[in-house]
């Protein structure tokens, strides 16, 4: 049975954990139903994607430990830790604006899903936290790296060195949350009523260019935007003809 759903609702697509008796936790085959959702969302009319949870104490407590805690080094590390950085790699580089929906606490894989996300709007009560080292482990999901981009060095060494959690307040104030709102859907939704209004081609490009800039797939990102630009032209047309009619082509500059 899926404990991660997608809903299709005109312009909006929702991603929903709802694993609520493990507070929302990752299991490797969430990770996989989240992967398919991604495969249908990027091929959907969707304008904006919210990522929330079935309500409860977590948005997501990270990764289920019953899931990798047996597994052999190599397999953690080839298998569970490299599938979830990929998955939540795609998250980032989605081409709609995607907002976290945070209404419980976020730790672990929980926090590097939300990071993942282009903002996030969180419950006053919530907090975030990367309690990894407190059993034995190390963030394996860019916690250590697309977290360093978005939350000052300093503060990610008292979580990950020190466990300390950050309230919702606190991150607020550091520019990691978008909003605090008792109700956090309900104002994700009031963004994204605005963002479904504006250019979705611009906001793509736009979104592009922001990941671009802070060497998020850097390299792929420059080539997309080279090719978008370069595929509307007429040179590119006339390329595309030349070669169905066998003819050598005359490109006109345009």
């Amino acid at each position: 049975m899926s404990a991660v759903h997608l809903t299709l609702n005109g312009p909006l697509a929702e991603i929903r954990l709802d694993n609520p008796a493990k507070l929302n936790c990752f299991t490797a085959d969430m990770l996989a139903q989240f992967a398919t959702h991604l495969d249908v969302i990027e091929h959907s009319e969707a304008r904006v994607v919210l990522v929330t949870a079935t309500p409860g104490k977590c948005f997501c407590s990270g990764a289920d430990i019953t899931g990798w805690g047996a597994l052999s080094p190599r397999d953690f590390a080839r298998h569970w830790v490299r599938g979830g950085h990929r998955l939540f790699d795609r998250l980032a580089r989605l081409a709609q604006p995607t907002i976290a929906v945070m209404e419980g606490h976020a730790f672990g894989g929980g926090l590097e899903l939300a990071a993942a996300c282009d903002i996030r709007v969180m419950a006053p009560g919530a907090t975030i936290a990367l309690p990894e080292t407190g059993i034995g482990i190390v963030p394996g999901w860019s916690g250590t790296q697309r977290l360093a981009r978005l939350l000052p060095e300093p503060v990610l060494r008292e979580m990950s060195l020190f466990g300390r959690r950050i309230a919702a307040e606190r991150a607020h104030n550091l520019g990691f949350i978008a909003e605090i709102a008792h109700d956090p859907r309900a104002t994700a939704l009031e963004i994204a009523a605005r963002a479904v209004t504006l250019s979705p081609r611009a906001t793509e490009v736009a979104k592009q260019m922001i990941l671009a800039g802070r060497g998020e797939d850097k390299g792929a990102l420059i080539e997309a935007l080279g090719s978008a630009a370069i595929a509307a032209s007429e040179d590119r047309s006339e390329g595309v003809a030349s070669f169905a009619e066998k003819r050598k082509p005359i490109f006109s500059g345009q």
